[in-house]
């Protein structure tokens, strides 16, 4: 893997500079009137496709694309410097992280030039949210276990299976998804990736009420959906191949548009415990987990950049954004109290933390669990025994 560059390039200073003015120019405050992030799922989906718009017409979509694919060309460390800067304003592109961060890349390298022209485009003006139909009832950490059948036909293919713990779902113009199209070969040789549309007959799609209170997750049915050659990525029963590419590509979760130290530190001050020395180290131990998820970000983008693999450093990401979660919400309910639970949501320092608090224990178990994490690390970067495999 190639070393990480710290040096920042050039031309950031004045990069991050023109970045913050636009945003102050264009961005709502956090809690002001224009702020959508504390809205339900269709306001926040809405919000997130109004905001995407405007990046584009402000030239600030797709900061590290290439220039062919629409982008602007820059560096990883310029994209991380806007995305850094973006948090601290009342909006999100969350809706869109699946599509400017995985299927985007994923086209670039696998897309036919039909694909690329159609929805490259149509991701960067924030016109098409997309999903990811990959995890089963039955096949989630064991991805190649996946059962949904992709079967031909005269005209392309018929779809049929189940799938679950699909982000935004309800609201995506698009997915991308893995299905069996071959049971004779090989579990890894015998799976097909297609851009499916969703409003194709026969797609049902059940929203999954969380305990905080969202209904961001969905389980979608596919019954009989046909699903022309066309919208094959890659080559047919050459899935595997493109879901590799597709995983690799989504970046390590920084948590920007999480509550921070920033806002530990303030509720230390609220509650007069700003001088407390075990809070105190509660709050560095949060700024340096932070920072370590800084830097294995700049890995990961780095090793993209360069066209390199990624190995068990997705994993590695995955372990150190759910103990930093953890840890800084359990800090925070230690600050805030009980009132945590009962605060608004997104309102004031209580507010802000309310959801996080309820939602951080699901990151140990969201793109694997902490478990299927850890053996891919020993087994594939400590050259440790694999676990038996019935």
């Amino acid at each position: 893997m190639p070393e990480v560059d710290l040096d920042e390039p050039a031309d950031l200073a004045g990069f991050r500079a023109a970045a913050r003015e636009w945003l102050e120019a264009n961005a709502p405050a956090k809690g002001s009137p224009g702020d959508f992030t504390a809205g339900r799922e269709l306001e926040f989906v809405e919000g997130c496709r109004r905001w995407q718009r405007a990046l584009f017409e402000g030239g600030w979509a797709g900061i590290a694309w290439p220039e062919s694919a629409g982008g602007r060309g820059l560096s990883v460390l310029h994209d991380l410097a806007f995305r850094r800067e973006q948090s601290r304003f009342g909006v999100s592109g969350a809706a869109f992280d699946v599509g400017i961060s995985m299927v985007g890349p994923t086209l670039m390298v696998h897309g036919s030039p039909e694909q690329r022209a159609r929805h490259l485009p149509a991701l960067l003006r924030g016109e098409a949210v997309w999903c990811q139909m990959f995890s089963e009832p039955g096949a989630g950490s064991d991805l190649a276990g996946l059962s949904t059948r992709a079967e031909r036909t005269g005209q392309g293919w018929v779809v049929n299976g189940q799938k679950v713990w699909t982000s935004y779902a309800r609201f995506a113009d698009f997915a991308v998804l893995l299905a069996r199209s071959d049971p004779e070969r090989p579990r890894h040789r015998g799976i097909t990736c297609f851009a499916l549309d969703m409003t194709a007959p026969g797609i049902e799609v059940r929203p999954i009420r969380q305990m905080n209170g969202a209904a961001e997750f969905n389980e979608v049915f596919l019954t009989d959906v046909e699903v022309p050659d066309s919208a094959v990525v890659g080559e047919a029963h050459g899935g595997w191949g493109v879901a590799g590419t597709m995983l690799g590509s989504e970046r390590g979760m920084v948590g920007e548009e999480f509550p921070g130290v920033g806002d530990l530190i303030a509720a230390a001050r609220a509650r007069g415990l700003a001088g407390d020395p075990v809070v105190r180290q509660g709050i560095a131990e949060a700024y340096i987990s932070d920072e370590i998820l800084h830097y294995l970000d700049l890995r990961v983008q780095t090793a993209l950049s360069h066209g390199e693999p990624l190995g068990p450093l997705p994993s590695v990401v995955n372990l150190s954004f759910a103990a930093s979660l953890r840890r800084s919400s359990d800090l925070a309910a230690r600050l805030l109290g009980p009132g945590i639970l009962t605060a608004a949501p997104h309102v004031g320092p209580a507010g802000r933390w309310a959801s996080l608090v309820v939602t951080a224990p699901s990151v140990r178990i969201a793109s694997g669990t902490d478990e299927i994490q850890r053996n891919i690390i020993a087994e594939r970067s400590l050259g440790l025994p694999r676990d038996p495999r019935p």
